[in-house]
């Protein structure tokens, strides 16, 4: 009986976050030429020309993920089935989003957070919604899950104390890398970057990378450091933002009423981060929940110094010399102000120390990851 595999996901792009993870698994096992089902809304390209993977589209009502969810789930069931009829399968699929009862790969554990927007009363009402019927695909696909793969050990223990699943049965496989696109820059190739950009030599560029749907991310916390950091005038950073959501208006608009529009910078979705990351000199990540926090594992591979919070997953992978730049609190605005501070009087000596942890994560390539997947897969 020949072996496939499926994989069951909204997206198979390239571009950041759990789709970026699931693309490099499915262009992993493509290039072994074994047969894959790929289940989304959207395939890149570079997939799907492949002549092993078939790529099964399920319709995206209103170009709205929260109309197209139950479609996924329905189709990843349905191929799931089909193929296991003549094939040996090995299906994955990601959280809640199909209930179909063999791997599950987490990425993001909705239990463990409660999503707090300021956008008004009908955008919240929605979100409500989609978080009720996401924890409750959630429970139904973990519990059905023969084996299930985290993203940290934090999502493993969320698996295990909020969804009360068996130890046993979670592995824990961290992401990877793309290790020529994410490097350490010579000091020609970022005094080049800088003057693309408009951005000064001797002006520190501090960055933050995140969806601004809601509070998670913690822009909020920033923006209020930000405000309290320049009315010092030693300070003399500017704030470089990227992402989008339904808040950026709302940014946009205290920003220019507080007077700071020369010292935030809002740059909107780019595709060009590695190059902004390489330019930069600090990222700010102060999120309330990161299963893992791959935006601060791409600046870290870019020698950049990431403060970010104690709890997200990706500070399991910081080392005892960059423990000062963890925020054991997102909410306390002081302690940031302090940290950012304190980074930039130790600029030189953190900027070491990521270059340092740099190497050793630049080692851990998607490959790496993928392969260490299917064995684990293969092996169990």
């Amino acid at each position: 009986m020949n072996t496939c595999f499926s994989i069951v996901t909204g997206d198979f792009v390239p571009t950041g976050g759990m789709d970026r993870a699931n693309y490099a698994l499915a262009d992993y096992i493509a290039r072994q030429g074994t047969d894959l089902h790929l289940v989304a809304h959207r395939v890149a390209p570079e997939l799907t020309d492949r002549s092993n993977v078939t790529f099964d589209r399920v319709p995206k009502p209103l170009n709205s993920y929260s109309l197209g969810s139950p479609l996924l789930a329905q189709r990843g069931v349905a191929v799931g089935k089909a193929l296991s009829q003549t094939q040996q399968l090995h299906s994955i699929v990601n959280g809640g989003n199909c209930p179909y009862p063999d791997i599950n790969w987490v990425h993001y554990v909705h239990a463990a957070y409660i999503p707090d927007s300021r956008t008004g009363i009908v955008a919240n009402v929605k979100k409500q919604i989609d978080r009720r019927i996401a924890l409750k695909g959630e429970r139904v696909a973990l519990q059905a899950a023969k084996m299930v793969i985290s993203n940290s050990i934090l999502t493993q223990n969320h698996l295990i104390d909020l969804l009360r699943l068996e130890p046993s049965k979670i592995k824990t496989i961290y992401y990877g890398i793309d290790a020529n696109v994410f490097y350490p820059p010579t000091v020609a190739e970022r005094e080049k970057l800088r003057g693309e950009y408009g951005w000064e030599l001797d002006a520190p560029i501090v960055t933050f990378i995140g969806a601004l749907g809601d509070r998670r991310k913690g822009f909020d916390t920033l923006f209020a450091a930000w405000q309290q950091l320049c009315q010092d005038p030693t300070w003399n950073a500017r704030l470089v933002t990227i992402g989008i959501g339904d808040e950026l208006p709302l940014w946009k608009e205290r920003t220019a009423a507080a007077g700071l529009s020369d010292r935030i910078e809002f740059m909107g979705f780019r595709r060009d981060v590695p190059s902004i990351l390489r330019a930069a000199d600090c990222l700010v990540a102060p999120t309330r929940y990161e299963a893992y926090g791959l935006g601060v594992h791409e600046a870290l591979c870019c020698g950049l110094p990431a403060i970010t919070t104690a709890t997200a997953g990706v500070a399991e992978r910081y080392t005892p010399e960059l423990q000062d730049l963890l925020l054991p609190d997102p909410n306390d605005t002081e302690d940031l102000v302090q940290r950012l501070y304190k980074w930039q009087k130790q600029h030189n000596h953190y900027q070491q120390q990521a270059i340092d942890l740099s190497a050793h994560l630049r080692r851990h390539t998607w490959d790496d990851m993928a392969r260490d997947i299917l064995e684990l897969i293969i092996n169990n």
